[in-house]
Parts: structure tokens; sequence; C-alpha cells
């Protein structure tokens, strides 16, 4: 971990966005190291729900048998294989023997889209998500997560795009909510033009988040270039202190 990028970035942030809360980060690992491994789920239960607790500044590390969820376990690449008639899952279901949760039209649709998700594995034994600031020296996190509110979201949206030449430097793709904050922006962190993810609208998870609240995740690489232009950017114009100061007001 670099810990110069770690305290400019919390100056930083607090500078332009004040109070606002910190980010969360992600790595994998095959060791857990001193971070408190999540139990084995006896029943169902939301990553999502638990990154609340990390949120809060409680760091907290995930194996295979940790996430009570099966597309938890796929989305972070535990599980690559998905579960049963998950075309049936995810449109219309089977009459008196499985639930849909009608996010897709049709189990035709399903097969089509999920050819254009890849095969995601874990490369690591465990996941370890911890808030930045309690990310030390031996970390290497690989992704960053906000969960920030629409005028927060603007800053990281138009500071994402402050240095590309194109206009889709964030993207937001339909998946699960774990989805969109580990397994879409980690497949970005290896590519020459990496990719902002703008996500949590996945309505099964919304529950487990404030209702303002959506994410916005970055490959670590994107993430130190997007703090390296803070204080050249627009974030040092009276249109931005405008923002930052109804920012202020709704802490």
């Amino acid at each position: 971990m670099d810990i110069a990028l770690k305290n400019t970035f919390i100056e930083l942030w607090k500078k332009h966005f004040g109070e606002t809360e910190l980010p969360i980060a992600f790595y994998y690992s095959d060791a857990p190291g001193n971070v408190e491994i999540i139990k084995p789920s006896r029943g169902w239960s939301c990553l999502i729900s638990e990154l609340n607790k990390v949120r809060n500044g409680r760091s907290l590390c995930f194996g295979p048998d940790s996430i009570g969820c099966f597309g938890g376990k796929r989305f972070l690449g535990f599980a690559p294989e998905i579960m049963p008639n998950f075309e049936y899952f995810l449109s219309f279901g089977i009459p008196d023997k499985l639930e849909g949760e009608r996010y897709k039209k049709s189990p035709e649709l399903v097969k089509k889209f999920m050819e254009h998700q890849g095969r995601f594995e874990a490369p690591g034994k465990y996941i370890i998500f911890k808030r930045w600031d309690a990310l030390e020296e031996f970390d290497n996190p690989e992704v960053v997560i906000f969960y920030a509110r629409p005028d927060v979201l603007s800053g990281l949206f138009t500071l994402a795009s402050y240095d590309e030449d194109e206009p889709s430097a964030i993207f937001a793709p339909f998946s699960a909510g774990c989805g969109t904050i580990v397994q879409h922006p980690f497949n970005e962190k290896d590519k020459s033009k990496q990719k902002c993810i703008l996500g949590m609208f996945d309505v099964s998870a919304r529950p487990c988040v404030k209702h303002d609240i959506l994410t916005f995740s970055a490959p670590i690489k994107k993430f130190a270039s997007m703090v390296g232009n803070m204080d050249e950017s627009f974030l040092i114009t009276p249109a931005w202190e405008k923002v930052r100061k109804r920012i202020a007001k709704a802490e």
C-alpha cells in the first residue's frame, strides 16, 4: 500500500468533499492476515449488508463459506458456475417450483445475457475489505468503492472523466449489487483504459443501503490518477464550491 497515496487522498477528500464518508477498498489474498474472517453462513445473507460494517470502520475477510448468497459467491469469484435454472430465476420463474425475480423478460434473453458475462474466478482464497483509513502498508488494495449521494457522485463522475478523451469513462452494467462493486471493477484493473463502475441499482440489494445511496467503484490505478488530478480540476472552481456547500449541509 502506498501510504503517501492513502494520506494524500484523505487530506484532499476532506478538503473538497468535507466530512463525506471515506470509501472502502478490497483485495484478494491467500491469507487473512490479522483481519476478522466472517464465519460460515447458516442461511441466506447479503454481502452488501455485511459491507455496511466495513463502511463503519470494521475490516472483514470473506472466504467461499462466508457468503450466504449464491449470487454473492459467483460475483466474488468463489463459485463460477451458475445455479440450476438460473435463466428462469432471473426471468419469470417456474410455476410451483421456482419464483422468478423478473429482472429479464425471458429465459432465452437471460441465456444471451450470460454469454456476455464471462467467467470470473477469485485469484485468492479470501477477499479482504477495509475502509480507506484502515489500510496498512502491507495491504494491496485493488479496487476502491465509494458509497455516495448524487452530489458526491457528480464530483466523482466528473473527476473520473477529467483526463479522458472518451465520453464513457464510467459505465453502469446490469448486474447484482456485489457484481458492480467487485467483479466489474476488478475486471477493469489490468486494462490500459480503465473504467469506473456506477452501481447498486440492483433492486434486491437496494434495501441494504439507504434510499439515496449508489456506488462508484474505481480500479486502484484509475483511482490514483483521480487523486492526482483533484487539486487542478473543477474541484477548485466556484461551480464546485456551490455543490460542496450543499454536500456539507446534507451530512
